[in-house]
C-alpha cells in the first residue's frame, strides 16, 4: 500500500476518523513525560496532527505553542477549527522542511504509516526540527514487520522497524532514548519511544 494511498485514506475518512478518535486522552502519562523534558513555554511540532483533538489541545493547555502538520487538508481544516490559535500546515512529513526547530516533536499514530525506508529517512527530518536539548516522541510497532489494518471498510497500512534499528537511528541523529515501552498496557497497547537530543549534528537525508 503506497504512502499516497494512506494520504487519500485520511482525506476520505477525515470526519469519521476524528469522530472515532474522540476526546479520550489515554496518552496523558506519555504526554506528561514528554512535556517534562520541555521548557516552560515550549514550541511543539505535531506530525500527523489530525484534528488536533485531544493531543494538540492537551499540549496547549500545558502551555505549549503547537504547530500541526498533516497531509490531509480535511484534517488540517478540522485542526484549524478546533484550535484556531495554533499554526497548521498541509504537508507530507517525508518532505518536511519548515526551516526552524521546535522544543518538542511528536508523531503519535502517524509515523508508523510510512514504509520502512521512509521511516529510516524520517530520522534526519526529525533531527532537523528538534532544538538543542529538545525531545522527540513517536509510536511504532513492537517489532519489525508490516500489517494491514482496516478503517471505514478500507485497508490501512502500518509498518515498523526492529527496536534495535530505531535505537541506532536515534543515536545516529543525536537523540538518546529516555523511555521506551512496547505494547504499553497503560496506553492502549501502544509502543512508544521518547528521546532527547544529546548533541548537535548535521543529519544527512
Amino acid at each position: 500500500m503506497s504512502a499516497d494511498a494512506i494520504i487519500n485514506h485520511y482525506r476520505k475518512h477525515a470526519a469519521a476518523w476524528a469522530d472515532a478518535r474522540g476526546d479520550h486522552l489515554g496518552e496523558r502519562a506519555w504526554l506528561d513525560s514528554f512535556r517534562a523534558l520541555l521548557p516552560a513555554s515550549a514550541t511543539v511540532l505535531d506530525l500527523g496532527c489530525g484534528s488536533g483533538l485531544p493531543i494538540a489541545r492537551y499540549l496547549m493547555t500545558q502551555g505549549c505553542a503547537v504547530t500541526g502538520v498533516d497531509s490531509s487538508p480535511e484534517l488540517i481544516a478540522l485542526f484549524a477549527q478546533n484550535l484556531p490559535n495554533a499554526d497548521a500546515h498541509v504537508a507530507d512529513m517525508r518532505r518536511l522542511d519548515l526551516g526552524r526547530t521546535f522544543d518538542g516533536v511528536i508523531a503519535w499514530d502517524s509515523f508508523f504509516h510510512l514504509a520502512p525506508d521512509d521511516q529510516r529517512r524520517m530520522f534526519a527530518i526529525f533531527a532537523e526540527h528538534v532544538a538543542p536539548i529538545g525531545a522527540l516522541m513517536f509510536t511504532s510497532g513492537p517489532e519489525a514487520g508490516e500489517v494491514i489494518g482496516e478503517f471505514g471498510g478500507d485497508p490501512l497500512y502500518h509498518a515498523s522497524l526492529a527496536p534495535e534499528e530505531y535505537r541506532a537511528l536515534l543515536a545516529n541523529n543525536g537523540l538518546a532514548v529516555v523511555a521506551h515501552v512496547a505494547n504499553d498496557p497503560e496506553c492502549g497497547g501502544h509502543t512508544v519511544w521518547l528521546a532527547q537530543r544529546t548533541k548537535a549534528i548535521a543529519p544527512q537525508r
